[in-house]
């Protein structure tokens, strides 16, 4: 049996307490190809397309502090457009479609550990069905982050 290194995963199995947004959608830089003078936005393995990343909150009450912010990378023609905030809350809760997860060793400080990239397809607001609310019209899910 093959595992890919990347898999699909349901965005409740990651975010079961929700995921609200903490920060503003930026390009990811590709910094083997990028130099002080022209900096280059880092492409889809998968789609070609430039790729996006977004920083969320974890709001499950158990995750370790060095999980409760993690970035999800998005690949899209433009950049993705995050949900509008709702009911006067300071960061919008957002759910994402086509989530990926690829495990990684993180060895940085003391202890090596076990830590997870994110890719997803599109992002959009709870409750707003199968309508990404993204300004992306290209996806993928297996590329390494």
């Amino acid at each position: 049996m093959a595992i890919a290194k990347r898999f699909r995963i349901g965005h409740d199995e990651v975010f079961g307490h929700g995921a609200y947004l903490v920060s503003p959608v930026t390009p990811v830089s590709d910094f083997e190809r990028s130099t002080k003078e022209s900096k280059v936005q880092q492409l889809d393995k998968d789609t070609g397309m430039p790729l996006w990343s977004v920083d969320v909150l974890d709001a499950d009450p158990e995750a370790a502090k060095k999980s409760r912010t993690v970035s999800v990378k998005l690949s899209g023609k433009v950049q993705p457009v995050p949900p509008a905030p709702q009911g006067g809350m300071p960061f919008t809760l957002v759910v994402f479609d086509g989530l990926s997860a690829l495990p990684y060793i993180d060895d940085n400080g003391n202890f090596a550990r076990i830590a997870w990239s994110f890719k997803a397809d599109a992002m959009r607001a709870p409750g707003k069905g199968d309508q990404p609310s993204t300004a992306s019209s290209g996806s993928g899910s297996s590329a390494a982050a």
